[in-house]
């Protein structure tokens, strides 16, 4: 006569293990622009819960505009609209300096992308992203778009702060749109840049070391706060052909209503490279981290 042994009660790694590959239609894989939409998302919880990372984008660009304004306003905007320094000169050196301000606020806010990236690479994050069944792309694209969001904020501080100064952009409402969508735009291709001194370096102050390092050339030896016309040879030679410069002489013209083909063209090839460059070396090195 033959027994049988009652079954042992299965364990709770056994029963979700049989719900994991219990017969059935599989959900699909996420596509690259879901897996990158849903990155992008993690990067605004994380500035939910942390709003502190929101300093950089709310207070700095007060600051600096109504410091460069109200301290520099009356010798440089003097210069720039051959009036004698004064309150007219500072009243034409805001219509110089806000849609210059403008760009380097957002241009400067990029290389937190950076520092965001490697900080969360130092804990280990991205090691599991990484074995996940996603686009690859997705994570250092989605970081990029979430902090879209941060660019578009300190935009709508710096132009509120500029129109209480006193900027009137003779583009109207479709020119500054215009500007802005052009400088968001060239922001995301910016933070390549930095997305792969991140994975380059070690540390979250040696990433921070080195984007200043690069950084500040790229908005002071610029026409942001001064035309090129004004520099010495060499320096108005880098000027000239920084990309910077470029992107602000195109938004200074799209929101006082010069729609130049040319110019916007610059801006996008200088877009197009960033991107062929520093994506492909950013996967790479992102690819072989350890």
């Amino acid at each position: 006569m033959s027994t049988t042994t009652p079954a042992a009660p299965a364990t709770e790694a056994q029963r979700i293990a049989q719900v994991l590959v219990a017969p059935g239609e599989r959900p699909k894989r996420s596509g690259p622009v879901s897996a990158s939409l849903t990155y992008g998302w993690r990067a605004l919880l994380k500035i939910k819960h942390i709003p502190e990372q929101l300093f950089d984008v709310t207070i700095f660009p007060i600051m600096m505009t109504v410091m460069m304004t109200y301290v520099f306003g009356g010798s440089i905007g003097a210069a720039v609209s051959g009036t004698e320094a004064g309150g007219d000169a500072v009243g034409a050196y805001v219509q110089w300096l806000i849609p210059g301000v403008f760009a380097q606020t957002l241009v400067m806010i990029t290389m937190y992308t950076g520092l965001t990236l490697n900080r969360d690479i130092s804990k280990g994050v991205f090691d599991r992203f990484r074995s996940l069944p996603t686009w690859r792309p997705a994570q250092l694209v989605g970081a990029l778009l979430g902090d879209q969001v941060r660019y578009m904020i300190a935009g709508v501080i710096i132009l509120v702060v500029g129109f209480v100064m006193g900027f009137r952009p003779e583009g109207g409402l479709n020119g500054v749109l215009a500007a802005f969508l052009l400088l968001l735009v060239f922001s995301f291709c910016l933070s390549w840049v930095w997305t792969t001194v991140a994975l380059l370096m070690r540390t979250e102050q040696a990433a921070m070391g080195v984007s200043m390092f690069i950084m500040m050339p790229l908005t002071f030896v610029s026409n942001i706060f001064a035309p090129t016309e004004t520099m010495p040879g060499p320096v108005r030679a880098f000027a000239e052909v920084n990309p910077v410069s470029t992107v602000v002489a195109a938004i200074r013209e799209l929101m006082n209503g010069v729609y130049d083909p040319a110019s916007l063209l610059m801006v996008l090839i200088y877009c197009a490279v960033l991107v062929v460059i520093f994506g492909p070396v950013s996967m790479v090195i992102y690819n072989r981290k350890s």
